[in-house]
């Protein structure tokens, strides 16, 4: 490809990423149709893993109780009352690779996240992802509310739903962060 060719403004994948904002406010009767939930998931599900371990599992929460009962008990996660779908992302405990390799399954599943974040910018949604782990007072909460087995270990708990309201994004660009061969 030339780069005469190469215009970053007129592509959706990456018009999909630049655009992605978080997104707090929801139409309550909006429901995510079944055939965009499952978009969401398999853009999760194309993420890449350490040594292809793919060690994720994703909870769909679109009961409104559940939500409700999520979004009073987690802190950062009070939107969950006005939304209707959270996708919990969690990790598989016995697809963990051993020793120092353990934790990649962050990374893993913070890919998984990340693509679920923009797909639903991309499908016209508005999406937040809302901090688990590692706070163990927010992994017990999602943990016993969701009745997660033991080896099973939340992330996130993404918000998901139609917006209330156009967002603009924040240009983050900051060409000062950038650093080539060298420091």
């Amino acid at each position: 490809m030339t780069t005469d060719k190469i215009n970053p403004n007129k592509n959706e994948a990456y018009d999909a990423i630049v655009t992605r904002t978080s997104v707090r406010q929801y139409l309550n009767d909006a429901p995510v149709p079944e055939v965009l939930v499952e978009a969401l998931l398999r853009a999760a599900m194309s993420a890449p893993t350490a040594v292809n371990s793919q060690p994720w599992a994703f909870v769909v929460v679109n009961d409104r109780d559940v939500l409700d009962r999520l979004g009073a008990a987690l802190p950062y996660a009070r939107m969950l009352s006005r939304a209707p779908l959270a996708i919990v992302s969690c990790g598989v405990g016995d697809k963990f690779l051993s020793g120092d390799d353990e934790p990649l399954w962050v990374q893993d599943l913070s890919a998984a996240s990340e693509n679920i974040l923009i797909a639903a910018n991309a499908f016209g949604l508005g999406a937040v992802w809302t901090s688990v782990f590692p706070h163990a007072d927010r992994e017990k909460t999602v943990r016993d509310i969701l009745g997660l087995p033991a080896d099973i270990y939340p992330l996130n708990v993404i918000v998901v739903g139609r917006p209330a309201r156009k967002q603009q994004p924040r240009d983050k660009w900051n060409p000062d962060a950038v650093h080539y061969n060298h420091w």
